[in-house]
């Protein structure tokens, strides 16, 4: 590694010669490849910001100085100059170096930003704070141009800008891309500020800037890959006591051809991969690919379908439909408010559109998904990718809210599909849905093996029955499992560990979560237990709604749910979360099975508890 052994923190590098740089940056490239390559991760964005963040650290004292990264997957290169180089053998993993910035690894971590467009927000806040304080300490943003497409951004810079004695410090790291290309006409006004620029160019010089019409200080277009140019720039900005705007022109993955060269740029996160080729080491069929390749065939049957995407094109499975139907394609930016109500307006003119989006992204658009589409019953489908435990993306990307959250919303219907073939089937049947908005979820990673159903019982599968043994044929069975969504293969192998012990065991899949089947209650009446399985916060969602069916069916029965508790889980693999929250089959074996046999021994002695809901 050379140089970067030497580097343990800050003053390190502020201690080195502008000669011994250019061999650091090497330096580090070389080592994000290769510990990239083995975890997975964001290493095109890293790969862009070396230069960038070593000026940084060298004109700027964090953390008396606070620098901020938005989004925080392009901080890699700061927590290697903070003396975090030892966790990145785990990068991602438990026991490692999270892939974000976090306040519990580091001091000079100042917020957990994985939701882009947010760090000027926190700019502006902190601004306020020191000012009001008397601490004279910068505080620093870095800011893609892609999470500049969000509204929080300009938000921000309005009330940054009021601020004319308030010093922030802007660093827009532009490199024309979020996850792809960045869209809309502030790309474009970008654009026409690079051609002919001159590294460390002035606001003096510069054609006039959006920023500068705002009130801000704006300097550059500077080379973010000259260290030379770029510390100067910075200390320019450091002396000056206002708002200021450093336009930073940087080339994601520089220094690794695969990354520079690959147009798709799926090296903004990838999974492993081979470091002298860039060849992707995934074999498996994703939950996205099925999705993505089934919306094509319904886009070719089917005109008015569709698809909106928040600068996720290739992530949330869309490329292949964008290619196929490339008018049909609307990429609005880091924008998920306004891509929710943008698809309202779509709807109302006669589409049916589908919003393509992570599910921890769609928090962000909650009251457009309420009161534009709902409130209007727009025929909208909701595609959220990454529901559940996502795991090595930290606390910020589990998509464990959505079940609860759209619980709330009037009219809207909610599938889960438990396998790749019930992902098409589901996706088919909501975009036919034309008086109500729907939502489709689906887990990150390898699709399930299908699961075929045993039978049917309303509109739920069954998946499986296993007769108690002391059963005569006419006695109510033990235990009824429902498993949402991806937890239905897990509720199947927990139903048969169960039913080994001699209990009776029904494990059944609703397919539609929202509205359930009013079937459940007439199943519920034929066991003395109902277990809800899902992978979603227990706090408001499925289970609760079993529970609330119930008792509006005057159904007196225990009913337990088991689902991920209401904490910011730490990164980890999905396996190992599920393993630990008690979500995968021999956990839930264990706990489930003691409780059927104190319900049966209650029921024989005819002496029912009150409903168990823990």
């Amino acid at each position: 590694m050379g140089l970067l052994e030497e580097i343990h923190r800050p003053e390190d590098v502020r201690s080195l010669g502008s000669s011994q740089l250019p061999e650091l940056a090497a330096d580090i490239r070389e080592f994000l490849v290769a510990a990239v390559s083995k975890t997975g991760g964001h290493i095109g964005p890293n790969l862009g910001v070396v230069e960038l963040t070593l000026a940084l650290h060298r004109v700027f004292e964090s953390p008396r100085d606070l620098l901020l990264f938005d989004t925080g997957h392009q901080a890699y290169v700061h927590k290697l100059l903070t003396g975090r180089r030892a966790g990145f053998d785990r990068l991602r993993q438990r026991g490692g170096t999270s892939g974000y910035p976090s306040q519990a690894e580091s001091e000079h971590d100042v917020i957990e930003n994985s939701h882009a467009s947010t760090a000027l927000s926190y700019a502006d806040g902190l601004a306020k704070a020191r000012q009001l304080l008397g601490d004279d300490g910068r505080v620093v943003a870095v800011v893609g141009d892609g999470a500049m497409t969000g509204g929080m951004s300009w938000e921000a810079l309005n009330n940054i800008a009021a601020g004319e004695d308030r010093p922030v410090v802007i660093v827009l790291n532009d490199n024309g891309r979020s996850y792809s290309p960045t869209i809309g006409g502030f790309a474009s006004h970008l654009a026409a500020l690079r051609p002919g620029a001159d590294a460390g160019e002035t606001a003096a010089t510069a054609p006039q800037t959006l920023f500068e019409n705002l009130g801000l200080a704006y300097i550059g277009p500077v080379d973010g890959h000259d260290l030379t140019a770029l510390e100067e720039t910075l200390k320019t900005a450091r002396s000056l006591e206002r708002p200021v705007v450093v336009h930073c022109v940087t080339k994601k993955g520089q220094g690794f051809a695969p990354a520079e060269n690959h147009a798709e740029d799926c090296f903004h996160g990838p999974g492993a991969f081979d470091p002298v080729t860039g060849e992707s080491k995934a074999s498996a069929t994703s939950w996205t690919e099925v999705f993505g390749s089934e919306l094509v065939k319904i886009g070719a049957e089917r005109s008015d379908v569709v698809a909106l995407t928040a600068a996720m094109l290739h992530p949330t499975g869309l490329a292949e439909f964008a290619e196929a139907h490339p008018d049909r394609v609307f990429d609005v930016g880091i924008a998920e408010q306004h891509a929710v109500t943008s698809a309202a307006g779509l709807a109302l003119g006669g589409l049916h559109p589908v919003v393509a989006v992570y599910a921890t992204f769609l928090n962000r658009a909650f009251d457009q998904v309420l009161m534009d589409v709902a409130l209007h019953r727009l025929p909208v489908t909701f595609a959220l990718d990454r529901s559940g435990v996502t795991g090595s993306d930290g606390p910020s990307h589990n998509g464990m809210w959505d079940l609860s959250m759209l619980q709330l919303v009037p009219g809207l219907r909610i599938a889960a599909p438990r396998d790749g073939a019930r992902l098409r089937e589901l996706l088919r049947e909501a975009v036919d849905v034309s008086d109500a908005p729907t939502a489709i979820r689906y887990p990150k990673g390898p699709v399930a093996a299908d699961l075929d159903a045993v039978g049917k019982c309303g509109a739920m599968d069954v998946l499986s029955r296993h007769r108690g043994l002391g059963n005569t044929g006419y006695d109510a069975e033990d235990v009824l499992l429902i498993g949402v969504g991806s937890m239905a293969g897990v509720c199947v192998e927990a139903g048969r560990l169960i039913a080994a012990q001699g209990l009776g065991v029904t494990v059944v899949d609703p397919r539609w979560v929202k509205p359930l089947d009013s079937a459940i209650a007439d199943l519920a009446r034929q066991h003395r237990l109902v277990v809800v399985v899902e992978d979603n916060g227990r706090v408001g969602a499925v289970g609760d709604a079993v529970v609330r069916l119930l008792r509006d069916a005057d159904i007196d029965m225990p009913v337990r749910t088991f689902g991920v508790p209401q904490e910011f889980l730490e990164h980890a693999s999905r396996s190992e979360i599920l393993a630990d929250i008690g979500l995968n089959a021999q956990s839930l074996a264990r706990t489930i099975t003691p409780l059927v046999q104190r319900s049966s021994a209650a029921d024989r002695d005819d002496d029912r508890s009150m409903p168990l809901h823990v």
